[in-house]
């Protein structure tokens, strides 16, 4: 039988969705569960932007340009603009998802080999991306005492080496719901001018900060015109994980044309999507209000929940719609899958996301969570029921 190539066997699972046979088995036991395990908000997505799509007047579903429609990317660069970021619409490539932003990034910029440094915990599909790529992380670690606050600049200049290419962030990030500062940004700036690196950013959460805080883009960073580049999408932003819309911004000519051939490889992003995001960009002002009211209720109360508990840590999140939970546990892998196989309280149970799988060096997080606060109030108060309930019975065993 054929074998299957090296990077296949690479290619880690995802953290998010390996317990999803677990999950599916305990509701067909009847079971209730809920589900903090993955970033889909649950907010209602904008119905006048589903309409764009239902009104739109489409005789043939063509290609689109390799770099999306140009009304839409006109419309993002006043987007943007409104953000604080000066880009044109030729500055921008529509992409499919995030993700494909991510991918097109690393693959214009990196040769196998070249090395990525990035703060750890960080998004899990970053290690994904990275073996498609044949490129290698180097993980610099944060940790849960402070927050998971930038490392210090040492810890960056001891990381560089000769093949070191890029420094990559998600802020606010995911999984951590850190929101770096300004001072923080300085010192990614001061690290890429000094070594000549690119600085990756994915912003994918750029709405959603709290207490008063407001989001810094790479993109605004002056100096960095050359070294910033935007990863983003609409998933997000309007609760609209499926439509499958991104964006890859940069200022640099010379990576743009190279991910304009990424681009033209795959020949186009999804059309009734970016009749979508064309029609989102024009929201009002407003709609983010109640959103974020909602959001910041989210994270306040399960945040409460969680430091309440016996032997339980989570430091208060910035921004983004993710806590990190160190739980009185020796493997949340296990307690997670035993959460689903073996545990219910009131016919109900929590799934969660073990964050080893956010991290690249071997025995971190073990004993930490990453949950994602994108039920209803009263949905996070019945879960966290259930993982107190949960935490008393697992250390009695």
């Amino acid at each position: 039988m054929p074998s299957i190539a090296h990077r296949g066997e690479q290619m880690p699972p995802s953290p998010i969705r390996k317990l999803v046979p677990y999950a599916e088995a305990a509701k067909r036991r009847g079971t209730k569960v809920y589900h903090l395990n993955i970033g889909q908000p649950d907010i209602e997505t904008p119905p006048s932007i589903l309409q764009a799509v239902r009104d739109a007047d489409i005789k043939v579903l063509e290609y689109s340009h390799s770099a999306g429609f140009e009304s839409y990317r006109r419309k993002l660069s006043e987007y943007y603009r409104r953000n604080g970021i000066d880009v044109n619409h030729n500055q921008i490539i529509v992409t499919t998802g995030g993700s494909e932003a991510i991918s097109f990034a690393i693959m214009s910029c990196l040769d196998p080999g070249d090395e990525i440094i990035i703060p750890e915990p960080f998004y899990a599909n970053y290690n994904g991306f990275a073996v498609s790529a044949g490129v290698r992380i180097i993980p610099i670690p944060s940790g849960i005492e402070d927050g998971f606050s930038l490392p210090p600049i040492e810890a960056f200049e001891q990381a560089v080496t000769a093949k070191t290419k890029a420094i990559m962030i998600c802020n606010p990030n995911n999984p951590t719901g850190y929101l770096y500062s300004a001072a923080e940004l300085s010192v990614l700036k001061e690290i890429c001018l000094k070594h000549d690196l690119f600085l990756f950013s994915d912003e994918a959460y750029r709405e959603f900060c709290y207490d008063g805080k407001k989001h810094i883009s790479a993109l605004s960073l002056e100096g960095l015109e050359e070294h910033a580049i935007l990863m983003d999408t609409i998933s997000k932003r309007y609760s609209a994980c499926g439509g499958r819309i991104g964006a890859f911004v940069t200022k640099n000519q010379k990576v743009l044309d190279a991910a304009m051939k990424f681009a033209q490889a795959r020949l186009s992003p999804p059309s009734f999507a970016q009749i979508l995001g064309e029609a989102a960009v024009d929201l009002p002002a407003d709609y983010f209000d109640a959103v974020h009211a909602e959001y910041n209720a989210r994270r306040d109360l399960l945040v409460k929940r969680l430091q309440a508990m016996d032997g339980v840590t989570c430091p208060m999140p910035g921004g983004a719609f993710y806590a990190i939970a160190k739980l009185p546990v020796d493997d949340t892998e296990r307690f997670c899958q035993w959460l689903l196989e073996n545990f219910s309280h009131n016919g109900a149970t929590v799934m969660m996301a073990p964050a080893a799988g956010f991290y690249a060096t071997a025995g971190r997080g073990k004993d930490e969570v990453r949950l994602a606060y994108v039920l209803n109030t009263e949905d996070i108060n019945a879960a966290m029921d259930c993982l107190e309930a949960a935490l008393k019975e697992y250390n009695k065993r």
